[in-house]
């Protein structure tokens, strides 16, 4: 061993108690002066001494080897030097080099310690300080000047340098230690560091000054945590409200962070908001990340405790991201406390991690970078060989991206409100159903696109319709009803201040190109196109993900249909044509078929009464689920009487992420509780 870095760090100090214990940045500081001498390229070992069980505990977890130091080396006068020679008589022979490195310096740059470590290996120096320049005019209290001339004033520049000891690392030969019992002996040299560097801690004020510099000073580094726990308010939103005039209240939050969530899902990271606030916001964003959601909570430690402890999980690898005092609680039990740049002063000196970003402005989205930083890269399942209909079996469906969610398997379900052509030409009554579907907490609504000489047969086209707009032919009556561009950008524009993503699904090539010009995310293909191959070749060609009903086809006509698609970016729904849907032709089953036949996420399109069916195909494996819409049945147009009307879609879409919570993970374990009804019930006999 040629280095070897001693961390003196005895339990007791005069100015702040336990000061080695002090965490700044979340991280105690002798961990981040273990850490620090860890990280420095040049030094082989690193040795803390301590006469103190909770520090030597620190250091041991951080990397570091323990030495117990004497109590006759312990006490206030002790100075460092004796604690490295103590250390240096424990070890095996000494090495070339001894390098002493003081907790009290917060910032400790590895380079700038191998850098130190460099000079003297290199023959340049005995012995090396960390110093940071100083352009300080110095006096003594009877007014002299101490490094200037008082009766001339030297400008900066003309002035030569000098270096301020910052007590961070000395580096020195270890045989010229021996011989002189201190450590500046020989050809002294400084190793210049930043002066954001230089603050040692002597007392509490100092403290503070290095806690509020950390967010600042403090390099991102990944954060490895198995579960991520959110306050809402704050974090995933500015923390203003937008009240409108009929009292509804609405947040801003951003839409980079629906991406993040996703990512963090997928990689296996345990997710939670908490809310002090009973509030209905809180419960609608966190159905569209589908992110379980934590209510009117009174004392938020106590019940993350609980919930920590039935995950099973481990509070030192968990992250919880607060902004006010309310949040100092829960933050005290996790090994992550995290906050945003504007937080309440107590939380930022609480947290190990201040964000870069504020709450609403992408502050949940770096979380989530810095914790996928720290994980494994996701393996995507290898692409499925090309399709053939003699071979069609594939591995297990990988998700979809659609726009910033994930559709499938392990995904929150993705749950679209058709509203197909239920508008009747009225795009206010089209607004009005966006504000159903958003309101009860859809991901999504869908419309239709047709252009009417295209679509219509040509001998339906002159047959007389009676409609609300009095009597007229069947192609008027489609041109009538159908939505152009001007209708489809308000509709874009009312959806993204929504959060609903929208699109439609296409009848012919024309629509196709609408569509795209729009800029939809997603196309959906509808069961009556399955055989439509020039459609379907239209669609393959936008790269764009696809959705494909499976109504009125055999499987046949879906293998010919999958061979121009793709399996790529293909989301399969099973659905039956039917209108109104009769139980015993729902055939669920058919999810796990057409899942393990095509390799793809499926979904279901329902066209029942009521939600039982829907629910049942959630169970069954359904990522995504779709229904029409309607303000009400008893209107006008042909799919109304088979549609959901607001109660039933806002008790369908709490009745889904219900399920998705009750599904649990098959582990089984006995829940907190059940501790209490198993210690008075349960009869253990032999």
């Amino acid at each position: 061993m040629r280095v070897l870095a001693v961390i003196p760090a005895r339990g007791g100090s005069a100015g702040i108690p336990l000061k080695n214990l002090a965490q700044v940045g979340g991280v105690p500081l002798v961990t981040r002066a273990v850490k620090a001498a860890l990280r420095a390229e040049l030094v082989d070992q690193v040795v803390v001494s301590t006469d103190h069980e909770g520090i030597a505990k620190a250091a041991r977890e951080a990397g570091a080897t323990v030495v117990e130091r004497p109590a006759e080396l312990s006490g206030a006068s002790a100075s460092s030097e004796s604690a490295v020679l103590h250390a240096l008589d424990t070890l095996d022979g000494d090495p070339e080099i001894v390098v002493l490195v003081q907790c009290t310096s917060a910032f400790i740059d590895p380079s700038d310690l191998s850098e130190a470590v460099r000079k003297v290996l290199d023959g340049e120096a005995d012995a090396v300080l960390s110093g940071a320049q100083n352009h300080a005019f110095l006096w003594t209290p009877e007014g002299a000047g101490i490094n200037h001339d008082r009766a001339t004033r030297q400008m900066r520049q003309d002035r030569p340098a000098e270096f301020r000891e910052t007590g961070a690392f000395y580096v020195m030969r270890t045989a010229g230690l021996r011989e002189h019992g201190h450590r500046f002996f020989g050809e002294v040299t400084v190793q210049p560091v930043p002066t954001r560097h230089a603050i040692e801690i002597d007392d509490p004020e100092d403290l503070e000054i290095v806690r509020a510099l950390a967010p600042l000073v403090d390099l991102p580094e990944p954060i490895d945590v198995d579960a991520v726990i959110t306050d809402f308010d704050g974090v995933h939103t500015d923390d203003r409200a937008y009240v409108d005039s009929e009292g509804r209240e609405m947040v801003l939050v951003s839409r980079a962070d629906g991406m993040g969530i996703s990512l963090l899902r997928r990689s296996g990271v345990k997710l939670l908001v908490m809310s002090t606030e009973q509030n209905p916001v809180v419960a609608a964003r966190a159905r569209k990340l589908g992110v379980p959601v934590l209510q009117g909570l009174a004392e938020k430690r106590t019940v993350l405790r609980d919930w920590l402890t039935i995950e099973g999980l481990d509070p030192a690898r968990v992250a919880y991201v607060g902004n006010d005092v309310n949040d100092l609680g829960p933050m005290s039990l996790v090994g992550w406390p995290i906050t945003v740049p504007d937080a309440h002063p107590s939380v930022r000196a609480a947290a190990r991690v201040v964000l870069t970003r504020a709450g609403g402005d992408g502050a949940v989205r770096e979380l989530c970078e810095r914790v996928l930083a720290a994980r494994p890269e996701v393996q995507e399942p290898a692409a499925p060989a090309p399709l053939t209909r003699a071979s069609l079996r594939i591995g297990q469906p990988k998700p979809v991206a659609v726009g910033d969610l994930l559709v499938g398997d392990g995904e929150p379900v993705y749950v679209i409100g058709e509203i197909g052509i239920n508008h009747n030409g009225d795009i206010d009554i089209a607004r009005r159903l966006i504000d159903v579907a958003a309101d009860a907490g859809c991901q999504a609504v869908k419309f239709q696109k047709r252009t009417p000489e295209i679509c219509v047969p040509v001998e339906q086209r002159s047959q007389i319709r009676q409609t609300p707009w009095g009597e007229m032919t069947y192609l008027e009556y489609k041109e009538r009803t159908e939505f152009g561009r001007e209708e489809y950008t308000q509709i874009a524009k009312y959806c993204d201040e929504r959060g609903l993503h929208w699109f439609a699904s296409p009848w012919d090539v024309p629509s196709v190109e609408f569509l795209e010009e729009m800029d939809v995310l997603v196309h959906k293909i509808a069961s009556a196109s399955v055989a439509d191959h020039e459609l379907l070749r239209a669609l393959a060609a936008t790269g764009k993900p696809l959705i494909l009903s499976t109504g009125m086809s055999t499987l046949q006509e879906i293998d010919q249909a999958v061979e121009i698609l793709g399996t790529d970016k293909l989301i399969m729904m099973h659905a039956t044509s039917t209108y109104p849907l009769p139980p015993e032709e729902a055939n669920l089953r058919t999810i796990t078929t057409l899942k393990e036949r095509y390799g793809v996420p499926v979904g279901y399109s329902g066209h029942e009464r009521g939600l039982q069916i829907s629910l049942a195909a959630v169970t069954l494996g359904a990522v995504t689920v779709e229904r029409h819409i309607t303000l009400d049945r008893t209107m006008w147009g042909s799919d109304h009487a088979a549609s959901l009307e607001p109660a039933g879609l806002e008790h369908l879409v709490r009745d889904i992420r219900i399920i998705e919570q009750a599904m649990g993970d098959g582990v089984k374990r006995v829940f907190p509780g059940e501790e209490a009804p198993k210690a008075r019930l349960r009869r253990v006999t032999v």
